[in-house]
């Protein structure tokens, strides 16, 4: 049996009984601090209409992503100005804590040292 998957979004975040600290917002797209960070810097961009996910994001909703995708652009160049680069990332089924199309924004805390250890850069 599949396990159920809540949407923290929906039920807490968007109406309110969550506390969150909100980065920036538009009327349809709000990006908080995570309130569970994995990461030194960890924002979540997500938006207020229900979306499943970028899978099930259905064909009348292209202006929604364009805005959702307007908010990650800003919100990564804020944290990279502030922080160093970010890391944007979303999920899909069972990689999807919250079944909401959401968005996380990151810096992990690596410094350029350790992040091209890691990525070794091969397209130069």
């Amino acid at each position: 049996m599949p396990t159920a998957i809540s949407d923290f979004y929906c039920h807490q975040a968007i109406p309110g009984p969550a506390d969150i600290d909100v980065v920036t917002e538009t009327d349809r797209v709000p990006a908080f601090h995570h309130t569970r960070p994995a990461h030194p810097v960890h924002i979540m961009v997500v938006p207020k209409e229900h979306v499943p996910s970028l899978v099930d994001l259905g064909d009348d909703n292209a202006d929604l992503l364009l805005e959702v995708m307007e908010v990650v652009r800003e919100v990564a160049g804020k944290v990279r100005a502030d922080h160093g680069p970010a890391s944007i990332t979303t999920n899909e089924g069972l990689y999807q804590e919250s079944e909401h199309m959401h968005w996380h924004v990151c810096h992990r805390g690596e410094n350029e040292q350790e992040i091209l250890a890691a990525y070794e850069h091969h397209d130069g």
